[in-house]
């Protein structure tokens, strides 16, 4: 993708070995050597980013991002320094920077860098414009305009274009696979095949002939040759899903496809390439499953390139309703009745059942009203007898004893056991961590440091 950089760097050496990368690249580059220069050519010449040397004669390059921050200039800013500590890099990041390289680096670095910075920034575009469109009641197979479901809508809107793997988490029952279909049918690979694959849904000793196929005589019962998902999803998207019910060995060999993009059938001599979008899914905690060691890290993190979370029924408040008349409509079509609509204790007990299978659970409870009664409104008398119960009363609290007195530890040392611990929970996420203790992560990254500095 070819950009325009502004190279801001006041050694001449440096600017020299940047500027022959960025045309290896294929961008345009433009340099200055000051912050007063920088920010005339910003003005006139925009760009999409800005790499950035800290130590500059007229000022500091943490001056030059807050005055084209300040100036509204939308280009995602890259830091190169030569002191590359935590405390840089806090700053560097507080400042609006999108990552920082230390002096010296490789070609290879510069361009992973700036690889990545330009295409979060086009991400990040493609996001505000779909945010400004209005919202939408339906979307590719999906029924909802409440505000998870339009988070998810643009998610998928973004994302559609690109070839980075998606990982799609939620509970059983909140449309996973309908969210991977609407990914494919968004994409340049619409034309292209979809095959959904469940792992958990095919014996372990089978899954690896249904992923990448067989040869006659590979195993008893292999009469033919046969291919396997990979090879039917050939220019489209391949679905992965209950994928963490994939065992280890498995694993392995998912893992050395995505990496090579290729594979060899159950029982084949011969590497077949095609060319694949994987979109993986699980109702599991999958970050728990890789702590445990259920779940291969390095085979997560090929595949959580892009998270995509589908919310539960319980919190899409009015989309309840929007979904129990479009299946009313839907099945009553299919089945040849005649309803219109729930009547109001109907609609109401619908709209405050907690739906705990999502919305799996509220399809087949209105398929099965349809195909037991007609008429032109669905009653109560239609409806399951437990959407009606009143919630169970929870026996009031015990009042727990006080703990027994014990060693009063020092305030800094419990901030500090507290902070570890939140980081560890969210897998070392900072503003994660952040959110839970309700600081800024700011405050994190500077007790981290001053930790690191004391020893």
């Amino acid at each position: 993708m070819r950009a325009r950089v502004l190279l801001v760097e006041d050694t001449p050496t440096e600017a020299e070995i940047a500027k022959a990368h960025l045309a290896a690249f294929g961008h345009e580059c433009r340099h200055a050597a000051t912050v007063a220069e920088a920010l005339r050519i910003a003005a006139e010449w925009p760009c999409d980013a800005v790499l950035i040397d800290l130590q500059l004669p007229d000022g500091t390059g943490f001056e030059l991002m807050r005055a084209l921050r300040a100036a509204g200039h939308g280009a995602v800013l890259i830091v190169i320094t030569v002191n590359a500590s935590l405390n840089t890099a806090v700053e560097a990041m507080r400042g609006g920077a999108f990552d920082f390289i230390a002096k010296p680096y490789t070609r290879a670095r510069l361009q992973v860098t700036l690889d990545n910075a330009l295409e979060t920034r086009r991400l990040r575009a493609e996001l505000e414009e779909a945010r400004a469109q209005l919202g939408r009641g339906s979307f590719f197979g999906f029924v909802g305009a409440s505000p998870a479901m339009q988070a998810v809508y643009r998610t998928i809107e973004s994302v559609a274009a690109s070839k980075a793997s998606v990982f799609i988490t939620g509970e059983s029952g909140t449309g996973k696979e309908l969210a991977a279909d609407a990914i494919h049918r968004a994409s340049p690979r619409a034309r292209g095949p979809f095959v959904a694959l469940n792992c958990a849904a095919i014996p372990k000793d089978l899954l690896e002939s249904e992923i990448f196929g067989h040869v006659k005589g590979a195993f008893t019962g292999a009469t033919e040759n046969r291919a396997g998902a990979a090879k039917q999803a050939d220019g489209g998207t391949l679905f992965l899903d209950e994928i963490g019910e994939m065992p280890m060995d498995m694993q392995v060999k998912l893992l050395r496809f995505l990496q090579l993009g290729t594979f060899t059938p159950v029982g084949g001599t011969r590497a077949e390439k095609v060319d694949v979008r994987i979109i993986a899914a699980t109702n599991r905690d999958i970050r728990a499953e890789v702590e445990a060691g259920r779940f291969r890290e390095d085979l997560f993190y090929r595949l959580y390139v892009v998270p995509i979370e589908m919310p539960p029924l319980r919190e899409r408040g009015e989309d309840v309703l929007l979904l129990a008349r479009h299946f009313l409509e839907l099945f009553s079509r299919e089945e040849g009745k005649s309803f219109r609509d729930f009547d109001e204790e109907a609609a109401a007990a619908i709209a405050r059942d907690p739906w705990p299978g999502n919305v799996r659970q509220l399809q087949n409870v209105i398929r099965n009203v349809v195909v037991l009664h007609d008429g032109p409104l669905v009653t109560r008398a239609m409806l399951p007898a437990r959407l009606f119960q009143p919630p169970p009363r929870e026996a009031a609290p015990r009042e727990a004893p006080l703990p027994a007195p014990g060693p009063v530890e020092p305030l800094a040392v419990v901030e500090k056991k507290a902070i570890l611990a939140a980081l560890e929970h969210t897998g070392q996420d900072v503003p994660r961590a952040a959110a839970l203790l309700d600081v800024n992560p700011s405050t994190i990254y500077r007790k981290l440091a001053a930790w690191k500095k004391a020893g």
